[in-house]
């Protein structure tokens, strides 16, 4: 092999470990938009404000997929993504809580969230520097999953009609639905979390 496809191959191959983390510095760039999107309360800035959510959970689920596709998992990448996650779950709750229009996320589930996800990320820090690793759970999964469906309909927030049905979606409706489950999984996770760690630590 020449020198210069040894060159391309290893500078391929560096675009392709720095992709996921790429991915995931691009969501973080989505939170600001989302938020000056939800200081508008009309439906078109609400649409704005739920396709750069629905783009941050798909890059989401493209940047682990490619880690794990590939073998470039890195230490920034562990912590940066489920940083990235938390910083716009936690924007984009606070701005539901604050801002109109009506009905608005009551602000006590936004501080539940965002409370809940603040100490399992001090803890997971916690626990990563005395050489705790905890995989996620099932829970926590499952947890991430009906959040992201809540925020994604609660941004949306206006009813919508079905074309040729008659029928409409409440995508607020919808969305305190998923969100209330979704809160019963943050404490019930954020809580098994907790467990864990205090046993590991005992266990050491």
């Amino acid at each position: 092999m020449s020198p210069r496809s040894v060159a391309d191959a290893v500078g391929r191959g560096l675009r392709v470990a720095w992709l996921p983390n790429s991915l995931t510095l691009l969501r973080v760039g989505l939170v600001p938009i989302i938020v000056v999107a939800l200081l508008s309360p009309t439906p078109p800035a609400r649409a704005t404000a739920g396709l750069c959510f629905l783009v941050a959970c798909l890059t989401d689920f493209l940047d682990g997929w490619l880690a794990r596709r590939h073998g470039i998992a890195t230490a920034l990448g562990q912590h940066l993504d489920p940083l990235a996650d938390k910083i716009i779950v936690a924007a984009a709750m606070i701005m539901l809580a604050a801002m109109p229009p009506e009905p608005r996320v009551p602000a006590w589930m936004a501080v539940v969230i965002v409370v809940r996800e603040i100490a399992v990320t001090g803890l997971r820090g916690i626990a990563s520097s005395s050489g705790i690793l905890l995989p996620a759970e099932e829970l926590g999964k499952y947890k991430m999953i009906f959040q992201m469906f809540a925020l994604e309909a609660l941004l949306v927030h206006f009813p919508y009609a079905i074309p040729g049905t008659g029928l409409a979606i409440d995508f607020h409706a919808a969305g305190m639905v998923f969100l209330w489950v979704a809160l019963v999984l943050s404490v019930w996770s954020g809580a098994d979390y907790h467990v864990r760690i205090l046993r590991q630590v005992r266990l050491d």
